[in-house]
């Protein structure tokens, strides 16, 4: 069942996105080579609990750290760790949730450590670009396969692949809640969207195949091929007036 949300509800879900949005940034200006992810987790911990929300990732279903930091050939969920030390030519994916007041804040971005290639730049730009075209589709009277056809077409057209095996979601009291929200889709295709839906669309999209596997610790997915992966995502609500990220940056 999709909720639609309430003005009061959106603007409590507003301030669990701008939380996180801010902590994405903190992250961001602390990415340098020589420190490591079991640091820039402790620094995302203690930022969101200093504004008075609680890491929502940690303990979600048995996961044991507050952020996700996914590095290089990794698509999502890379578990924090003290021997994990960030590297100059990497490419870090960091997914990040906050809960407060009843109500769950999602986001993650990519970034590369140094001068990136111009084709890592261009997978970087082009899963950015997923994002933002797959957000101008959230509009009401729209189908949920107008979002996830967008996404794909941008991916695809660049010459990269998006992530099947993962998805998008519904977010609100629950972290994940309905619709899922594929990368790839038919225009014309599922449900229709309505003002008050609040959506997680998260693009990953692969520089080589789309397929994915799980390492052995049961929860960092990576590409089958071992090709790089970008992953940007942001929590929206859809209007009448167009869809409004509530997880952007200030």
């Amino acid at each position: 069942m999709i909720e639609l949300k309430t003005e009061s509800e959106i603007e409590k879900m507003r301030v669990a996105n701008r939380i996180v949005s801010r902590t994405l940034d903190l992250v961001g200006e602390n990415l340098k080579p020589g420190i490591t992810t079991e640091e820039l987790d402790r620094l995302a911990s203690d930022f969101i609990r200093s504004n008075g929300a609680e890491p929502a990732f940690l303990g979600y279903h048995n996961y044991p750290k507050s952020i996700c930091v996914s590095i290089d050939d990794e698509v999502v969920h890379g578990i924090p760790s003290p021997d994990r030390v960030i590297c100059e030519g990497q490419l870090v994916s960091v997914d990040i949730g906050s809960y407060i007041g009843g109500f769950n804040g999602d986001s993650a971005r990519s970034f590369f450590i140094g001068t990136a290639s111009t084709e890592t730049q261009k997978l970087l730009d082009t899963t950015k670009k997923a994002l933002e075209n797959g957000i101008d589709r959230a509009r009401v009277g729209n189908r949920l396969g107008d979002i996830s056809h967008a996404v794909q077409e941008t991916a695809e057209n660049a010459g990269f692949s998006v992530v099947r095996d993962l998805v998008g979601h519904g977010i609100g009291r629950q972290m994940h809640e309905e619709p899922q929200v594929p990368n790839y889709g038919k225009t014309g295709t599922g449900i229709e969207l309505k003002a008050g839906m609040t959506i997680a669309i998260e693009p990953m999209v692969n520089a080589g195949d789309w397929r994915v596997r799980t390492k052995p610790d049961r929860w960092t997915i990576v590409t089958a091929d071992g090709s790089l992966s970008a992953h940007f995502e942001h929590t929206i609500v859809i209007t009448e007036n167009g869809p409004v990220i509530l997880s952007k940056s200030d």
